[in-house]
């Protein structure tokens, strides 16, 4: 059993160092039969051209003394063509239920472009991330009349949330350090202070290869989740989080709409308590990105899928959850000015796009990897995790998974 706790700052920027921490083995690799073929790295970086990075902070433990910690936070950073590529790409926005913020979305759904990347980090800290955001562009020497970055959230119940403890400085380093590559889950960047599905949440990923006739396309999503929901896989309900993974308290809170979580002597009796009505109705931002050359209100269609694949684990969209996705297309590489000073040019531009008889594999393929996202920044979050407030959360048992989908009939019985 491991247990994070710790009295140190630890900034993660280097992938090696992140991918280190991360010792428990993903879906595919326990031998759950998610459905489709993964790319390389099964990330939503084997798109061709996207790159994550990630920040992740950790310090203290026990009551929460505000400003100081416990820290339990971070940024997760995604170029869609690379840090250094800044041709805009295709975009469409969803909202399954608005409870929640993704700045510049507005925008998104006017142009159909992104332009710039796209951060994801804890509730209170949106602002600083954005303009961080804007500061970095100006500092690589982008020419902007305005910019309306994409900064989404989740909110950061393990944390000391009212700290303002990302700064500017953090921001950077998640963007300058991104890469392409394996992408690490669960307890880093955005997703550190999260919670989902009365599990430790955090950040998830995975792709899927699409095969029309003899053309083949990579679909990825990357999601960081902190919603509550009764958790099924590949349509087997999951049950009830046991007693001894409750989400407990080691100390008592400091913030009342917290005081009914359990202690955790209490939760070790094995009696069932009741889910702490505060906690758990949080909420999901799901990122999908793909090569396939699909117009802005094509892509829109692509956002609305992941509804589905949130569905398909027990999801209803609880009323304070804010469930926001935004698909991207990296096709085509360029075809309009890289900004808004460049000469602007009445002549009409060529575009090329899929049918919309061609999208049904790309729906399927969301809605599969939403599903099997989720579940991975589930299983990578470590077995024991104590954050803010004495909260202490635990990571989904891959055990438990895989003993409920054999009683199911879709795996084979263990040997």
């Amino acid at each position: 059993m491991r247990i994070v706790s710790c009295r140190i700052v630890v900034v993660a920027t280097l992938l090696p160092l992140v991918l280190a921490a991360q010792d428990r083995p993903r879906g595919r690799e326990l031998g759950i039969p998610f459905p489709g073929t993964p790319g390389r790295h099964n990330a939503i970086t084997d798109v061709p051209g996207v790159t994550v990075g990630q920040v992740t902070l950790m310090a203290g433990d026990g009551p929460i003394r505000p400003g100081v910690g416990p820290i339990r936070t971070g940024v997760t950073a995604i170029h869609p063509r690379g840090a250094d590529n800044l041709a805009p790409v295709h975009a469409g926005f969803f909202s399954l239920n608005g409870a929640g913020e993704m700045t510049g979305t507005h925008w998104v759904a006017e142009s159909g472009l992104l332009d710039g990347p796209i951060l994801i980090t804890g509730t209170h800290s949106v602002g600083v991330v954005r303009d961080a955001t804007i500061a970095w562009q100006v500092a690589r020497g982008q020419s902007l009349v305005f910019s309306l970055p994409v900064v989404a959230e989740t909110f950061d119940v393990l944390n000391d949330a009212n700290g303002g403890h990302v700064t500017a400085a953090h921001v950077r380093l998640a963007l300058d350090s991104a890469r392409s590559g394996p992408v690490a889950e669960g307890a880093v960047g955005g997703g550190t202070g999260m919670l989902c599905n009365g599990y430790k949440g955090g950040i998830g990923t995975t792709s899927r290869v699409v095969r029309l006739g003899e053309r083949s396309y990579t679909l990825g999503v990357l999601v960081q989740c902190n919603y509550g929901g009764r958790l099924q896989i590949l349509g087997v309900p999951m049950g009830p989080v046991p007693p001894e993974r409750q989400l407990c308290a080691t100390t008592r809170p400091t913030r009342a709409w917290i005081a009914d979580v359990p202690a955790c002597a209490a939760t070790r009796t094995g009696a069932m308590h009741p889910e702490p009505g505060q906690v758990g109705r949080g909420s999901i931002i799901v990122i999908v990105a793909t090569d396939a050359p699909l117009l802005p209100h094509q892509l829109t269609r692509l956002a609305r899928r992941v509804g589905l694949g949130l569905g398909a684990l027990g999801s209803s969209a609880g009323n304070s959850s804010g469930d926001l996705f935004l698909a991207f297309s990296t096709a085509p590489a360029q075809s309009w000015p890289t900004s808004a000073l460049d000469a602007p040019s009445l002549e009409p531009i060529a575009l090329t796009m899929l049918p919309h008889e061609a999208l049904g594999p790309f729906f399927q393929a969301t809605v599969h990897a939403t599903e099997e996202a989720v579940v991975n920044a589930m299983l990578a979050a470590p077995a024991v995790f104590d954050g803010a407030d004495g909260l202490r959360a635990f990571g989904l048992p891959g055990e438990r998974v895989m003993t409920a989908l054999r009683k199911a009939g879709l795996v084979p019985p263990a040997r």
